[in-house]
């Protein structure tokens, strides 16, 4: 299916935010992840189906300032 992660077009196999986190190789913490403008816990990774043309932003947390 095709997502559009972080304003680019991505082709992925995921089924799951967890399958594409793994499928990414997003670190363990760090990381917050939106659907279509909504903030997903990552409680919620495992159970938050994908479906065809989410709008998905990846946010990883950086050091320094």
């Amino acid at each position: 299916m095709t997502l559009t992660i972080n304003n680019q077009s991505v082709e992925t196999s995921a089924h799951t935010l967890s399958e594409l986190g793994v499928e990414l190789s997003l670190p363990e913490s760090g990381v917050a992840i939106a659907v279509n403008n909504r903030m997903i816990p990552r409680a919620e990774w495992e159970t938050h189906a994908l479906s065809e043309n989410m709008q998905i932003v990846i946010i990883k947390a950086a050091c320094g300032g």
